[in-house]
C-alpha cells in the first residue's frame, strides 16, 4: 500500500505538471487559457505514465546519463504514438498530428517533440523524482492513504465523465452523412460548440483535429 500511494501521488504530480507545461505553451501561442488534455481537471494522465514508464524502465541504474537520456525518449514515443493510435481508433479522429514536421512517424511522433522528452525525462530523473519521492515520505502515512483515495475517486469519475464525453463526439462523428472529412469536422465543430462546457472544452483542447 505504500508503494501504491508514493506512485500514485507521483503519478498525479507529473500528469499536473505535463498540464501545467501544456498550458503555458499554448497561453504563450495563442494568448488565452486553454484546458489541454481530454480530461476536465487539470491532469494529462500521458505525462504521468510516462514518467512513471521512465521511473520503472530506469529503476536504480542512473549511472549512464546518456542511457537515461535515451530511455526517456523511448518511452514517452512509444507512449505518445500508441496513445494517438489508440484514440484514433477508439474515437474515429486524429487529435493532434506532426505530419507537417520534420522526422515524423505517421504524424504521431516527431523529433521536434521526442527530444523535449528526452530532457524532461533525464531531469526528473536526476533532480526533480528525488526531491517529489522526499516530499511525499514526509506525509504521515494515514494522511497518504487518505489522499490517495480521495484524489482517486476524483480521478476516476473525471475519467468516467470525460470519455462518456468522447463516445458521444464520436457518435456524432460517426451520425455525420458525408463523406468529405473537412466537412463532417465543421459540422462536429458547430455541434461542439452549441453543447455544454464539457464539449466545448474539447473543442478548446484539440482545435485541429481530424476526422477519420
Amino acid at each position: 500500500m505504500e508503494n501504491f500511494t508514493l506512485y500514485f501521488l507521483l503519478f498525479i504530480a507529473y500528469s499536473f505538471l505535463g498540464w501545467l507545461m501544456e498550458v503555458i505553451c499554448k497561453l504563450f501561442e495563442l494568448k488565452k487559457f486553454v484546458n489541454r488534455g481530454f480530461l476536465i481537471g487539470p491532469i494529462c494522465p500521458i505525462y504521468g505514465y510516462g514518467v512513471l514508464g521512465i521511473l520503472f524502465l530506469i529503476g536504480n541504474d542512473t549511472n549512464d546519463f546518456l542511457a537515461v537520456f535515451l530511455k526517456s525518449i523511448l518511452i514517452c514515443s512509444i507512449l505518445e504514438y500508441l496513445t494517438s493510435y489508440f484514440m484514433e481508433k477508439l474515437f474515429h479522429a486524429r487529435w493532434w498530428d506532426y505530419s507537417k514536421r520534420k522526422f515524423n512517424i505517421n504524424g504521431r511522433i516527431c523529433l521536434e517533440t521526442m527530444i523535449p522528452f528526452g530532457i524532461l525525462g533525464t531531469i526528473i530523473v536526476y533532480i526533480i523524482n528525488p526531491y517529489f519521492c522526499k516530499l511525499i515520505n514526509m506525509i504521515p502515512f494515514i494522511i497518504r492513504i487518505i489522499l490517495t483515495i480521495i484524489i482517486l475517486i476524483i480521478y476516476l469519475i473525471d475519467t468516467v465523465v470525460s470519455l462518456d464525453v468522447m463516445n458521444k463526439v464520436k457518435h456524432e462523428i460517426k451520425h455525420q452523412k458525408s463523406d468529405n472529412t473537412e466537412l463532417v469536422r465543421n459540422n462536429v465543430l458547430r455541434w461542439l460548440e452549441k453543447n455544454s462546457w464539457l464539449y466545448r472544452h474539447i473543442k478548446n483542447a484539440y482545435p485541429k483535429f481530424k476526422i477519420k
